[in-house]
């Protein structure tokens, strides 16, 4: 069941972050989301390093990823993500401003689950990011998540 599933979304630009947690509390999801400013901390959200260490956390429900992040960018995020059997099933949605025809195909090449393009108007984004809530959180089925990973000695690569 994917209904309380953490989110996990991966924005470095404080607007779009809060314009998403808006539009999602808006359809009124149980889903808690997780704030990754960077590549760097959506892994170590994956991987339970850092902050992250003593996090129990079932993996998430959907990744919402934007590319153009500090430290290491998106593509190099879902290329982890993607290239990891621990993490084949969890489905990643890149939500971002970049209409790049060249990350496009990177990003389904990759293994992307869906790649939306950020609606410039307000109501348009909060649209599109109601719909990818409610479809990824509630609508969409996964295998089952594994029980919580506390004991589990994970690692990642650099």
């Amino acid at each position: 069941m994917n209904a309380f599933r953490k989110i996990l979304l991966v924005e470095d630009d404080p607007r779009d972050y809060e314009l998403t947690i808006a539009a999602l509390g808006e359809v009124n999801l149980a889903n808690e989301v997780v704030h990754a400013q960077d590549g760097v901390q959506a892994l170590d959200y994956l991987y339970h390093r850092g902050a992250f260490a003593n996090s129990l956390d079932q993996l998430p429900v959907v990744v919402l990823l934007d590319l153009k992040l500090p430290k290491i960018n998106g593509l190099e995020v879902l290329e982890r993500i993607k290239s990891d059997p621990e993490f084949k099933f969890v489905p990643v949605v890149i939500l971002t401003s970049s209409r790049e025809e060249e990350d496009l195909i990177r990003g389904y090449d990759l293994g992307v689950n869906a790649y939306v393009v950020k609606p410039v108007r307000f109501n348009e984004f909060a649209e599109a990011v109601k719909q990818i809530g409610l479809f990824w959180a509630i609508v969409n089925e996964t295998p089952n998540a594994k029980s919580p990973r506390g004991s589990a000695s994970l690692s990642a690569p650099s």
